[in-house]
């Protein structure tokens, strides 16, 4: 029986996000050749704003693209994983949809989630394959049949007979060996000769192979690339079909991508439509606490509410085990924390007053935790001139790789009286 052109496709079901709506990467034309089906959440879809982005979706995709909102049931699984992993605080509804929407077609199409994982760092999936187990109960069944199976009974008549035959085998050979002996004793060596032989053909090949190893052709820099397309090709002759993946996502989110690692849920690259096995990431990690934080804009720690927070890198497995990678010897640097924090003095009833905090007013404006009016204020503040400066619908917006503008990088609140502290008392 022939096979459908439809088999030859390596993925089933793709769940799309918004990043690969949005950029149109990879194309529909890729995304139609490579999957059976293309599904996504409703809230996906009203996300689109862009009138460009819209109308290419509503024009193109949405005649392919089936609209599926997932139950409440996955809605919670997903949402409880997330927690565990840390990445829930930065989990939009949407991203949690479309999580959720990957979990539930991956246990309809799987016949339950026996390949995921329950907890983050779980060291082996749910179960076994439930298809596996029903052909174990299939063996077990024949084998019992056969089990149970008596052999047939030979009546009297045949059973005499078979020993009459097997008495008269045995006389006819004691007479051969009584009258043969010298027959037998030169048939002997003939079959010892005959062993030796081929012995002797079976150490040949091991012979030949051993001299072929050494006359091989050299690897040199001429020849190393048509040596590695020929170890490329025998690869892939040797090895075995594909399989085919039932449910697969694809995002640009690394959040999402970090939950599906762990989860062991299939992840393809927007790329070049390859499962990620190994996903790269920053987090957030405190010096003092070791607390990590998956918002790459905090300043404070959210546990300890110290200015400790450090940009560390990280990376998951497809074990789903999320490791940091830590500098070797690294030491806080703790200049310019130790200093004389100005008296506090009290304001005006109109505001105008300005004085106190110290020579200059070094002080009045110090910030030294997150949750002080002043911090409040001095975040507004960048926030609104960051917008302000970078208005792209302005006419008379021109970027900052013509003009020579260069902002400041980071865009980050001041903290703290800065390094050199005792410079701001003279």
């Amino acid at each position: 029986m022939a096979d459908s052109p439809a088999s030859t496709k390596s993925v089933h079901t793709i769940v799309l996000d918004a990043g690969p709506l949005l950029k149109n990467v990879p194309p529909l034309s890729t995304l139609l050749a490579q999957a059976e089906e293309l599904v996504t959440t409703p809230a996906v879809v009203g996300e689109i704003r862009d009138p460009d982005a819209r109308a290419r979706v509503e024009t193109l995709y949405l005649p392919f693209l089936k609209q599926r909102s997932p139950s409440p049931k996955s809605v919670q699984v997903i949402s409880e994983f997330a927690r565990k992993t840390g990445d829930r605080a930065v989990l939009s509804k949407v991203d949690i949809e479309v999580l959720a929407l990957a979990y539930e077609i991956e246990c309809e199409r799987n016949g339950g989630d026996w390949r995921l994982r329950s907890v983050p760092g779980q060291k082996s999936v749910n179960g076994k394959p439930p298809v596996k187990e029903a052909e174990k109960q299939e063996g077990t069944t024949v084998g019992d049949k056969l089990d149970n199976t008596e052999a047939p009974e030979l009546p009297q008549s045949e059973t005499s007979k078979a020993e009459d035959s097997g008495t008269i085998d045995a006389v006819t050979s004691s007479l051969e060996q009584t009258d043969l002996n010298g027959t037998t004793e030169r048939v002997v060596p003939v079959t010892n000769s005959t062993e030796n032989d081929t012995a002797d053909a079976e150490e040949l090949p091991d012979e030949e192979g051993e001299d072929s190893d050494g006359g091989g052709e050299w690897i040199t820099p001429s020849n190393i690339k048509k040596k590695q397309a020929k170890d490329e090709s025998a690869g892939v002759s040797a090895a075995q079909e594909p399989k085919v993946m039932q449910v697969a996502t694809m995002t640009t989110d690394f959040a999402c991508q970090n939950v599906l690692l762990q989860m062991n849920l299939n992840l393809l690259s927007t790329t070049t439509l390859q499962r990620i096995r190994h996903l790269k990431t920053f987090v957030k990690r405190c010096h003092a606490c070791f607390s990590t934080t998956k918002e790459m804009n905090k300043q404070f720690c959210p546990r300890c509410g110290k200015d400790t927070l450090t940009r560390v890198s990280c990376s998951t497995d497809a074990n789903g085990q999320f490791t940091l990678h830590l500098k070797k010897n690294m030491q806080w640097n703790t200049r310019g924390n130790r200093y004389s924090v100005p008296k506090p003095v009290h304001g005006s009833s109109n505001g105008k007053w300005k004085g106190g905090g110290g020579k200059n007013g070094w002080g009045s404006e110090l910030i030294l935790a997150e949750d002080q009016k002043e911090y409040v204020r001095a975040v507004a503040d960048e926030q609104r001139q960051q917008r302000r400066e970078r208005d792209l619908m302005d006419e008379d917006y021109l970027p900052g790789i013509l003009t020579g503008e260069r902002h400041r990088t980071g865009g980050r609140v001041k903290v703290g009286a800065g390094r050199n502290v005792n410079s701001k008392k003279r």
